[in-house]
């Protein structure tokens, strides 16, 4: 199968027609087949030849785990070559059937697990192709107080919104929780919401056959009667079409308010005002939506002490700003703390791999926030750390001393400090290892230097 950029500029072409008050279900195309001004329904522009190879390549590119059938991305593209025609047709012709997902549960780090559902790699082509031609038409409607899984939009512009609405005088916040949002969403709901703007049967069947095609969980089948498994490419679309009906309340009333997927917050004035608004939303998602609110974690407060998406906010003398809340700091010092552990007993370049894989990461996500002072302290005290793992991975006493003796102590200093009965954790912040085992030669070894990298991003 061959990449093309036709398909995008299909879809684009397509979302162009018309706003909110247009149902799409076909575009006058030019250049979508031979004729001139031929109609080209969204049918056409899931099945055409470069969405497909598009929605391929991107699979590919995703990787991840396998479904039911345990068929892995290195073997799509052999099952294409043979069953390309036939698994078209039948999707034409309406009778392509989705594998049941397979239920695949991941701890949440403030506990409990977060349940995924992943498709077969046939049926997460199929949905790339959907969600490829229908973005573009829902990014005309979508909110822009939505941040959430959508294109050239994330945490850190979420974020920034935040930072600005607090700077105007919107010191309150309703954090509204959505309990278990995504296995709780109404199918007849969701099939209404998407044909406000898709006249278009062929692709509404074919979503209805997603949300409904059960879920596998350990060998037993369980119906879908209700919700969007997250694990498919066609999940974070339609969870936005659901709750962009929220955002058109929001916007309605005249509130400020910032949506990421299920993560909502409204700001306003005072906690008066803040409570009124809880209840009255409150009865909204759960009388008109049919999602569930969690009265335990919704609550009304100040941006400065609670969290959204991983942050919080602070004030200077120059107004708010983004800082990584309390417990995402705690988060990633513990994940360092278990990649460091010193009885691993794996190399040192395997943990300092580890941990730029972790750190990189983090920085890059927090790096809109004011860190500078925390990941300073976190880099002296991983250095400790390091120190206290390669203290004991030399283990034996002539290990030591021929170590130091390396790293530029005399014979004699070195025996009398292999000597020490002192801890290893006491060890690691002695002056001699400090001296001898310095941060540069620490960064030589491969282990990265938070700051600089911080600075680094910020540039």
């Amino acid at each position: 199968m061959r990449q093309s950029q036709k398909t995008e500029q299909q879809a684009d072409r397509l979302s162009r027609i018309g706003l909110e008050n247009r149902k799409y279900t076909r575009a006058r195309s030019t250049d979508y087949g031979e004729g001139k001004g031929m109609s080209v329904t969204i049918q056409d522009l899931v099945l055409d030849r470069n969405n497909l190879n598009q929605a391929y390549l991107r699979v590919k590119r995703n990787k991840g785990a396998t479904g039911i059938d345990d068929m892995t991305v290195d073997d799509l593209l052999p099952y294409l070559r043979e069953n390309k025609t036939k698994l078209i047709a039948s999707l034409r012709d309406g009778n392509y059937k989705p594998a049941p997902v397979k239920r695949v549960e991941i701890p949440k780090p403030t506990g409990g697990v977060r349940k995924l559902g992943i498709p077969t790699v046939v049926d997460r082509m199929v949905q790339q192709a959907v969600a490829q031609v229908l973005t573009p038409i829902f990014e005309r409607i979508f909110s822009d107080n939505s941040f959430g899984f959508r294109p050239h939009r994330g945490a850190q512009d979420a974020t920034a919104r935040v930072v600005n609405l607090y700077n105007q005088g919107y010191r309150r916040v309703i954090d509204l929780d959505l309990k278990a949002y995504f296995d709780n969403v109404n199918h007849d709901l969701m099939i209404k919401y998407l044909q406000q703007y898709i006249d278009d049967p062929w692709t509404l069947r074919l979503i209805r056959k997603f949300l409904t095609s059960g879920v596998l969980d350990h060998g037993l089948f369980a119906r879908s009667d209700k919700g969007t498994p997250q694990g498919g490419p066609l999940s974070p679309l339609l969870a936005n079409v659901y709750l962009n009906e929220l955002d058109k309340e929001l916007t309605r009333r005249g509130h400020h308010f910032v949506r990421y997927a299920d993560d909502c917050n409204i700001y306003v004035k005072s906690q008066r005002a803040g409570e009124r608004v809880m209840r009255s939303v409150t009865h909204f998602l759960e009388k008109q939506l049919k999602v569930k609110v969690n009265p335990d974690k919704t609550k009304v407060g100040s941006p400065l002490r609670l969290k959204f998406l991983g942050f919080s906010l602070g004030v200077d003398r120059n107004g708010a700003y983004a800082r990584p809340a309390k417990q995402s700091q705690k988060r990633v010092k513990q994940a360092l703390k278990l990649l460091t552990k010193r009885n691993r007993g794996v190399s040192i370049e395997q943990i300092f791999e580890e941990i730029h894989r972790k750190v990189r990461g983090w920085l890059q996500y927090y790096s809109i926030g004011k860190l500078t002072g925390f990941i300073q302290r976190l880099d002296q005290w991983l250095r400790a750390r390091i120190r206290q793992y390669i203290w004991k991975q030399w283990k034996k006493f002539k290990t030591k001393i021929t170590n130091l003796q390396r790293l530029g102590l005399s014979y004699r200093d070195a025996y009398v400090f292999a000597s020490t009965r002192k801890g290893y954790w006491r060890t690691a912040h002695s002056k001699t290892l400090s001296y001898s085992l310095t941060n540069r030669k620490l960064e030589n070894l491969g282990l990265i230097n938070m700051s600089k990298t911080l600075q680094l991003i910020q540039k």
